[in-house]
Order: C-alpha cells, then sequence, then structure tokens
C-alpha cells in the first residue's frame, strides 16, 4: 500500500488534476473497508473529471460503504448532468433501486428496477443481467408480492439456471404460499449450488457483500 501510494503521490506533485491518478489513490482504501480515508481521494477525481468519476462514487456510496441516502443525491445529480449511463455494468437507476431498498423504500425500488428490466428487454443490444431480475424479485419480495416474485425469480433462472441466491428468496415466497415440500427441495438445491461457487454474480462480491446477498457458509 505504501509503496503504491507513494509512486501516485510522485506522479500528482508533477500535476495534481490528473483525476485517475486520485481514484487510484482511493481504491485501495475501499478494498479493504476504509471508506472514509478513501473517500476524501475520490471527492479529488471527482472534482477533476465528475463525468467519469462522480458514477463511480455513487457505485462506491451504495455497495462499499453502504451510504445508501448520498449514493441517491450523488447518481440522481449524475442522471441530471450526464444522463442516465452505466457504472460496473449497471445504469445509475440500477444503484439508486438497491439503495431505495436498504432504505426500505420498496415500492419506488420496484418501480425503478421494472423500468430498468423493460430497458433491457427492449434493447437487444443489452444482455438481460440476471442481477436486476434478482433485485427486481426482491423488491416485490418485500411487498409481499409473492406470486410476482417467483415470477420475476423464474426468469432470472432461466438466464442462470443455479443461481443460489434466487433460489433461496424464490423458497421463502413457496414457505409463504405454505408449499412447504417444494420449499425446501429447493432450499437443498441453493445450499448445494451455493458451495458449487453459483452465487450472485457481480466483479465486487469479493470485496463486499452486496445487499440481500445468501451466504450458506455464514
Amino acid at each position: 500500500m505504501s509503496d503504491w501510494q507513494n509512486c501516485l503521490d510522485n506522479g500528482l506533485a508533477k500535476d495534481s488534476t490528473i483525476a485517475y491518478l486520485w481514484q487510484q489513490k482511493a481504491m485501495p482504501f475501499f478494498k479493504v473497508r476504509k471508506y472514509e480515508i478513501g473517500m476524501p481521494f475520490l471527492d479529488k477525481a471527482v472534482k477533476y473529471n465528475a463525468e467519469r468519476w462522480q458514477p463511480y462514487r455513487g457505485f462506491i456510496k451504495c455497495i462499499f460503504s453502504k451510504s445508501y441516502k448520498d449514493a441517491i443525491d450523488d447518481l440522481e445529480d449524475c442522471k441530471k448532468k450526464f444522463g442516465n449511463g452505466y457504472v460496473m455494468d449497471h445504469s445509475y437507476d440500477f444503484y439508486i433501486a438497491i439503495s431505495y431498498l436498504q432504505l426500505n423504500e420498496f415500492e419506488k425500488a420496484e418501480k425503478i428496477l421494472q423500468n430498468y428490466v423493460d430497458e433491457i428487454y427492449k434493447d437487444r443490444d443489452k444482455l438481460e443481467h440476471p442481477t436486476a431480475y434478482f433485485y427486481l424479485g426482491i423488491s416485490k419480495f418485500e411487498l409481499k408480492k409473492f406470486d410476482e416474485a417467483i415470477a420475476v425469480f423464474d426468469k432470472a433462472l432461466k438466464i442462470y439456471p443455479n443461481f443460489s441466491d434466487i433460489k433461496f428468496y424464490k423458497a421463502i415466497c413457496l414457505v409463504r404460499k405454505e408449499k412447504f415440500e417444494e420449499a425446501k427441495t429447493l432450499l437443498k438445491e441453493s445450499e448445494e449450488d451455493y458451495k458449487i461457487g453459483y452465487k450472485l454474480n457481480e466483479d465486487n462480491t469479493i470485496y463486499e457483500t452486496y445487499p440481500y446477498q445468501k451466504k450458506w457458509d455464514k
């Protein structure tokens, strides 16, 4: 860490306006959960190149530091200034919706995620993403729309048949519908799939637990 930081500091001593160097100073701290140390460096990156790094800061606030209201504010501001772009494979709205889930504003999350899934479905150049269906299903699950949640989870399972997190929450929906044997079978599949390695498929799960992620080894 110290050698990395010293190298970046040498570069910034020559030109302190290079946003990428500030982001590179911040990034290692986020990966070891030292968010308060890393964030001022990321703020500097945003200062010098907001279009490139403000969306990333919103992502960091959502997934890493869990500052959900701040994440919403950052990403809504990005939408106003730059449009609803993409960061870390998902739209800004995706992370706004996850933030609303974590703030228990489930109806807002459901609406945003439904629009996101519909957008992906209409644009055939974009691949349907099982994680998008996962969180849409979660929003319906939290609203006790269990039949709708199951239908969404089934769409995700067509794309990613061994998605252990989906199977876990679908099983809980089945329990709420008193389909206990079916739920029991699915819970067993979920645990088995997890142990093989079929988990929530996002790059940064190596560093952070995503909202609603099920870990069978915990």
